[in-house]
């Protein structure tokens, strides 16, 4: 979106929130912790990780990385509408397709290059690849620098068009110039003007990319949105919609104390405290000795016992199925021959009841 240059309120808010943005990165970079690039963890417990958004390069083969994991393998393109160009950008990376050519950078940093555009055949760079995420709440922000040259502030170009004019329009000339048909000669002051407008570092265009929370099952690869420039066409604003820039949790890394480790931990110390608040209370106050010194002892005590009975119970039942238990057995069962006549004098008393009965 190109924003004409006598539109000076509309600049002046793009210019202003172009710098907000700028400013709060630097000022919330103490918020973020970033520790692989393209990841981002927020000061909330967010964990952001864009890896699976940047674009891959094949290899030379034809065939994909081995670790793409359903990255995609091409370039995002943004259209321009108005501005009358279109982008070509990579997210935290350098772009898939290499760009040759670039005006206002070294042949060294082409292949760095993070954002681009093209026009009249010219490629110019909206900045240098870079990994550092930031997050906002629940959006994060990418910033590109180091891009191609900007063009020339069109406030000094139109500040020096309405100074000419109105000295074009003076009724009088200054000592600095000649008759109405002489050239006017540079004075030391323009000379000095001229040479601190060439001392001055050259701006350099820039990318800041917002990105947002997309939630749609059915999306696919991030969608990348143009969304304005300043008048200077020097800082431009991109918005990516993604799945992967909704926060998740941090996964956990090797060497690190996970949440059950912190958990056990806190509970060993419990118990610990616990153990010897209670020994020390019960030797000191209440002068016990040998197990009594246990905290609450006889509530353990009763657990123990509960637990041993609990098991007797158990192995007694279970006893039933074993082999060596099944069928009849006699009540005395001694092989002596007292056992063998007490068998027999059994025998006797119930054939006797059986005659009994029958009678």
């Amino acid at each position: 979106m190109r924003f004409p240059t006598e539109s000076r309120p509309a600049g002046s808010a793009i210019l202003y929130l172009l710098s907000l943005a700028s400013i709060s990165l630097a000022a919330e970079a103490d918020k973020t912790t970033t520790s692989t690039a393209c990841t981002a963890s927020s000061t909330s417990g967010a964990f952001f990780d864009l890896r699976p958004d940047i674009a891959l390069k094949l290899n030379p083969d034809g065939s994909k990385p081995a670790h793409s994991n359903g990255a995609p393998t091409v370039d995002y393109h943004a259209k321009g509408y108005d501005y009358g160009s279109n982008f070509t950008l990579n997210i935290c990376s350098a772009v898939v397709e290499p760009v040759d050519d670039v005006i206002g950078l070294e042949e060294s940093k082409w292949q760095n290059v993070s954002a681009y555009y093209t026009s009249k055949g010219d490629v110019y760079s909206l900045g240098l690849q870079s990994g550092a995420l930031i997050s906002r709440g629940k959006e994060l922000v990418l910033q590109y620098t180091g891009g191609s040259p900007c063009r020339k502030s069109t406030k000094k170009s139109s500040d020096l068009k309405g100074r000419s004019t109105i000295h074009g329009g003076a009724s009088y000339r200054g000592s600095d110039y000649g008759r109405d048909g002489d050239t006017p000669s540079a004075t030391p002051t323009s000379a000095a003007k001229a040479s601190k407008e060439t001392d001055e570092p050259k701006r350099r265009k820039s990318a800041t990319i917002f990105f947002s929370c997309d939630r749609d099952a059915g999306a696919g690869t991030a969608q990348v949105s143009f969304i304005a420039t300043d008048p200077d066409e020097c800082s431009y604003v991109f918005k990516v919609k993604s799945q992967h820039a909704c926060a998740g949790v941090e996964p956990h890394k090797p060497g690190s104390v996970g949440p059950g480790s912190v958990f056990l931990i806190i509970f060993a110390i419990a118990v610990l405290v616990y153990l010897l608040g209670g020994i020390f209370y019960q030797r000191t106050v209440a002068h016990a000795r040998g197990w009594k010194q246990l905290p609450n002892y006889h509530l353990w005590a009763s657990v123990w016992s509960f637990i041993s009975d609990f098991f007797v119970i158990a192995t007694s039942s279970c006893a039933r199925f074993l082999p060596n238990r099944r069928g009849y057995h006699y009540v005395s069962g001694s092989p002596s021959g007292r056992g063998r006549s007490n068998r027999d004098d059994e025998n006797r008393l119930i054939d006797q009841y059986d005659e009994e009965w029958e009678d």
